[in-house]
Parts: structure tokens; C-alpha cells; sequence
């Protein structure tokens, strides 16, 4: 598939097995992947633990997968080609874990405001019927939506990992000079990255009505990309770190 261009190994797999299970989403109808491979809350009825794991390999649709595979290939290969298979590897998965794990702070958060417990598991979803109900009364009507999205519909995409090379990039590449849609000169890395963490911060405090974009995920990731990347370059700077392949 790949085999005329110059992938590194780590992001041509992850570029396969992502299409993979995308295209097993659509194939195979009679079984509902989101709901399997997808994160659900932990106090979810549909929470697996594996989902920590396999919901970055699912995607919502066309366009979201398209962005992600793009970023990926774009800065995933030139900080694999820097960094090595394993470190690449390490590197991707903690911050898909650490999107995961902010998001669900986050939720436990909104949880805890509306019920008084973070494991009350006050919703029943219905798959078959597409119905859920929330066993909780006078609450309003917004709460009952946050509680059902929290709980009914799983949180898919590699949209974590992928903001945690955008950090590594700009971190690692400063000076370099990135062409961005509807701007029509180029602009540093080290001024359009943190601009657009701000910006996905921005977005997920406001919680806009209709936004189901998972911005803590995406702000968990950038994190934890910061944290390996000074890690990193401060002991191997110091000698006191090596990271053998």
C-alpha cells in the first residue's frame, strides 16, 4: 500500500490499522463497533476497558478520519524519523491515554455537579429502541442532555495522539513554517500550535449547545505531549537519559 513512499514504520501501521477499523465500521452494519471500541465513561453500562486502548482507532466519519490520518502522516513521520520506532510508539499511546483520562475527569466532574457522585450510573440506554432514561427527577432538561451524552455515546478518535505531536512538533520545530487553510502566508509553529490549544481550551470551557467535540480529550493529549517532550529533551540534554532502539 505504502510501499513507493518513504513512511516511517510506526505511523505506516497506524495509518493502516486506522483505515482498517474505519472501514470495519461501515462493513460490518450488523454490529455496532462504536459502541465496543469506543471510550464510554467509565460508570457507563458500555465501559470496557480495552475502549481505553481502541478508541483511537475509531473514527466518526470521512472527515474526521481524513484530518487525523493528514496530521499524522505530516508530523507523526518527521518526530518518528527523530525519535525512533519506540519512543514513537510510547509517546503516541500516553497521550492517547492521557486524552482519555482527562475527558473522563472532566465528566466525572459534570457528573458529581448534578448528581452528588461520580458513579451514580443514573442513565439506562436502550441501543435497539435508541432510547434513553435517566432515573434522576427535577433535574433540567440541559443536565438530562449532559447525562445522557455522558453515558449513552462513546468518545472515538485519535484526535488526543494527534494534538500531542502538534505539541511535540512545535516544541521540537519552533522556526518551522506551516501553511494553514485560509491564511495566506506561513506561519511558525511555535505562534499557530499554542493558538490553537488556546483556542480548543476556549471551546471547552464555553461547552457550546450541539458541540460534541471532545476538546478535553483533545487538551489532555497536548498535555501530556508536553510533559514527555520536556522530559525528554531536558535529560537527554543532561546526559542523563538514552533511549536505545
Amino acid at each position: 500500500m505504502f510501499n513507493n513512499i518513504q513512511i516511517p514504520p510506526v505511523v505506516k501501521n497506524l495509518l493502516i490499522i486506522n483505515v482498517i477499523f474505519f472501514a470495519a465500521k461501515y462493513i460490518l452494519t450488523a454490529i455496532n463497533l462504536d459502541y465496543i471500541l469506543g471510550a464510554f465513561y467509565f460508570d457507563s453500562q458500555f465501559f470496557r476497558v480495552w475502549q481505553l486502548l481502541t478508541y483511537m482507532f475509531m473514527h466518526g466519519n470521512f472527515m474526521h478520519i481524513l484530518f487525523n490520518m493528514f496530521a499524522l502522516f505530516t508530523f507523526g513521520g518527521v518526530i518518528e524519523n527523530r525519535w525512533g520506532t519506540k519512543r514513537f510508539i510510547n509517546f503516541y499511546l500516553i497521550t492517547g491515554f492521557g486524552a482519555v483520562a482527562l475527558q473522563m475527569g472532566v465528566q466525572a466532574y459534570e457528573v458529581y455537579q448534578i448528581t452528588g457522585s461520580i458513579m451514580h450510573n443514573p442513565v439506562t440506554v436502550d441501543i435497539a429502541q435508541n432510547m434513553a432514561t435517566v432515573n434522576i427527577p427535577n433535574i433540567t432538561q440541559e443536565q438530562r442532555d449532559t447525562l445522557i451524552g455522558i453515558y449513552g455515546f462513546p468518545m472515538v478518535g485519535a484526535s488526543g495522539a494527534i494534538f500531542g505531536l502538534l505539541v511535540a512538533f512545535g516544541m521540537l520545530y519552533p522556526n518551522s513554517e506551516l501553511y494553514i487553510m485560509f491564511i495566506p502566508v506561513p506561519v511558525k509553529a511555535k505562534f499557530i500550535i499554542p493558538i490553537y490549544i488556546i483556542f480548543e481550551l476556549s471551546l471547552g470551557v464555553a461547552q457550546v449547545p450541539g458541540d460534541s467535540v471532545a476538546h478535553y480529550a483533545h487538551l489532555g493529549g497536548a498535555l501530556l505531549g508536553f510533559i514527555l517532550v520536556k522530559l525528554w529533551k531536558d535529560k537527554d540534554n543532561n546526559r542523563f537519559y538514552k533511549y536505545y532502539e
